[in-house]
């Protein structure tokens, strides 16, 4: 076989059988983000209190403070989707959160970059230090839980040491030491009020990162990879080459995610993103993409997003404990995981 373009995970394995297909328990997992997201939805307008006769979870400004919330771990997320579908892991985007929140801050206030430049450099610093974990992974074959363990330590140590471990203000305006006032923007809200342009940022990224994953070569060569490496490699893709580029891409997520969190609350701090990675992989996992590779979908991973960000909201409109809300994170993780390990179970029986 030479003609890889044509490769995808559904080449490399073998189709279920049609009861396989029926299975109550697949359809599940298959439309998981969705069922979830409906849940959650329905739960918050249950279980919301009340102002005034009006249901605080579906008022505008809730809405708002919602996708406000999704953008930054949103963004993590569309890169850490294709990592798990090619069967890795990233562990270290929240601390490079913290870094590249830094870098743009220190950047903004102490340099005569300028707007473009600097947003560029922050970009490019985090895309080549995803890339640099992959590469590590790949040349001595490490597993990318450790190398991204790593870079999760080594993230959180640079972001401490060029902000001398306190918070980089930003304060807007034309003199020296003042950022673009036109960065400030990344904090407002667009349309009445409503729609936060993070948010925008967001769904621009999605919209890019579903055309990539579904429409193009490089798509195509990740599902493969994630499906059967092997077979992947022997149809002439460059299986080295795929997975440097997919830690690439969460490099960029996490740099971009990094600029909207240091434009939205106007500082960039080392300690910001903790936990970040728990919630993004949550996403992903929750939107059907399986941690096992070659299968998953941007569309799942926004609905899955989406679905933290609503019960956060829930939780918080509720005053649940903050730890609580991270055992739910990880509750629903071991559950995804679960429901994707005994579906391939019993596919696996009726071949």
């Amino acid at each position: 076989m030479t003609d890889a373009q044509n490769i995808d995970a559904r080449d490399t394995a073998t189709p279920a059988p049609a009861a396989a297909r029926r299975d109550p328990l697949a359809l599940i997992v298959r439309f998981q983000s969705v069922i979830g997201l409906v849940l959650v939805l329905i739960g918050g307008v249950a279980f919301s209190p009340s102002r005034h006769g009006q249901i605080i979870f579906l008022s505008p400004d809730n809405i708002a403070n919602i996708i406000r919330a999704i953008s930054e771990t949103g963004i993590i997320a569309l890169g850490m989707t294709f990592v798990i579908i090619t069967a890795g892991i990233d562990l270290s985007v929240g601390a490079m959160l913290g870094l590249n929140s830094v870098l743009t801050a220190m950047l903004m206030t102490t340099t005569n970059l300028g707007l473009v430049p600097t947003l560029l450099v922050v970009l490019a610093a985090g895309t080549t230090f995803g890339a640099l974990q992959g590469l590590i992974s790949i040349r001595f074959r490490l597993e990318p839980f450790i190398v991204t363990l790593a870079g999760l330590q080594m993230a959180r140590g640079l972001a401490l040491i060029l902000s001398g471990n306190v918070y980089i203000n930003i304060s807007y305006g034309d003199g020296p030491g003042l950022a673009p006032p036109v960065f400030a923007l990344l904090g407002e809200r667009l349309f009445h009020n409503v729609v936060p342009v993070a948010t925008l940022v967001f769904v621009a990224l999605a919209v890019v990162a579903t055309v990539v994953l579904n429409t193009t070569r490089f798509g195509r060569y990740v599902y493969a990879v994630g499906g059967n490496e092997r077979a992947a490699r022997l149809s002439g893709i460059p299986v080295a080459a795929v997975k440097v580029a997919v830690f690439a891409i969460t490099g960029f997520a996490s740099a971009a995610a990094g600029i909207v969190h240091a434009g939205q609350f106007n500082f960039g701090s080392a300690n910001d993103g903790a936990g970040y990675e728990l919630t993004a992989i949550a996403a992903v996992v929750i939107g059907g993409t399986s941690l096992f590779g070659g299968s998953g979908s941007m569309i799942g991973t926004i609905a899955g997003s989406v679905m933290l960000g609503a019960l956060a909201n829930i939780l918080q409109l509720n005053n649940v404990n903050a730890s609580l809300q991270l055992l739910a994170t990880g509750a629903i993780i071991v559950l995804a995981a679960a429901l994707q390990t005994m579906v391939g179970r019993r596919e696996g029986s009726m071949r």
